[in-house]
């Protein structure tokens, strides 16, 4: 989807009909904008509620932010359908949130309960939502690209058009994982849109001290599918390379790699010291960031009053306060259910 709608084939040529209708496309423009940037704080204010819970000791385990982020999330989901299957990484809880599984169940199930959109058994790493045909995060660096072909060959076996968006990180790239599938992706010409959330530092290694070549994209298109880079700071871009791309896919050309040269401000994982990099370097990627550039942008286009912002600063504040509320009443697993799911038993455990 465009970010600026154009003027609908066959439009009268009379200069009135042509102004309202770019009235029209001003307005849904506007309209479309404002609601990325919405997206884009629901994941940002999430992720900082986490941070708080965490410290709190409310939420355990490994936990991995997305802030910095957002725009790729955000501006690549503006492009997929709701039978679009989407494979994610340990870094997931902004690719959910932008697929549309509920703030409840995302936080219900930071905290473990049995509401949560993987019933408490998933945690951070592992939110899963297959009515949504969001099929989860993984833990095992580069485990949902292989997936995400099968899900591709699945689909088009089946003889439906879905497209398979597979989100990964650079330090994914190095893994015989993407290798594998990206070959076999080509080679039979799977509709799989391969997102690289290159970050620059995998874990905590430098992209240069890993990769002898750092143009992943280039690298890429060396298994023979249409690869380029895009911006992964401005939500704008990234919506217009995931169009072009999930375009083409559909149109029967077989997987596309998007690069998304992206940067998490936050470190690896809550157990991070982050001393692989300089707080300088840090905030100078600030001065790039996603949600305060759609922000100025939106201000200065005349789009987004003071006051709209607040509005949705409110929203978006009391629907997280309300997952927290929510998440904090719901109750944890009984201890008689814990086999449920595991063996070959029936749900009611006969």
């Amino acid at each position: 989807m465009s970010s600026t709608p154009g003027t609908p084939a066959g439009r009268a040529a009379t200069p009135g009909r042509a102004r309202a209708g770019r009235a029209g496309a001003t307005d849904s423009a506007a309209v479309h904008d404002r609601r990325l940037l919405r997206d884009m704080l629901l994941i940002r204010r999430f992720e900082e509620r986490c941070v708080e819970l965490y410290s709190a000791a409310a939420i355990r385990g490994f936990v991995h932010l997305y802030i910095g982020e957002e725009a790729v999330a955000v501006g690549v989901h503006q492009c997929l359908t709701e039978r679009d299957a989407v494979v994610s990484t340990y870094r997931e809880h902004g690719h959910a949130l932008a697929r549309g599984v509920p703030v409840r169940a995302v936080m219900a199930e930071m905290y473990g309960r049995v509401t949560g959109c993987s019933k408490g058994r998933g945690g951070s790493m592992h939110l899963f939502d297959p009515a949504r045909r969001f099929y989860g995060g993984n833990a095992i660096v580069g485990g949902g690209l292989p997936l995400a072909a099968g899900l591709a060959l699945a689909d088009r076996m089946r003889g439906e058009e879905q497209v398979t968006c597979c989100f990964f990180g650079d330090g994914a790239f190095a893994e015989g994982e993407f290798h594998e599938t990206a070959n076999l992706a080509a080679l039979w010409g799977l509709p799989v849109l391969f997102v690289c959330e290159n970050n620059l530092y995998a874990m905590g290694t430098a992209l240069a001290r890993e990769h002898a070549q750092t143009d992943l994209a280039m690298r890429a298109a060396s298994y023979g599918m249409a690869a380029w880079a895009v911006d992964g700071m401005d939500v704008h871009a990234v919506q217009e390379a995931a169009r072009r791309a999930v375009t083409s896919i559909r149109a029967g050309n077989g997987p596309h790699f998007l690069e998304a040269r992206t940067y998490r401000f936050r470190a690896h994982s809550m157990y991070d010291p982050d001393r692989y990099r300089s707080k300088d370097e840090v905030q100078e990627w600030k001065r790039h960031d996603p949600v305060t550039a759609l922000a100025d942008k939106l201000r200065a286009a005349g789009r987004l009053t003071p006051n709209k912002l607040k509005k949705v600063e409110r929203e978006v504040t009391e629907e997280i306060e309300d997952a927290v509320k929510a998440a904090e009443q719901a109750p944890q697993e009984p201890v008689g259910d814990l086999l449920r799911h595991v063996t070959g038993r029936d749900e009611e455990g006969s």
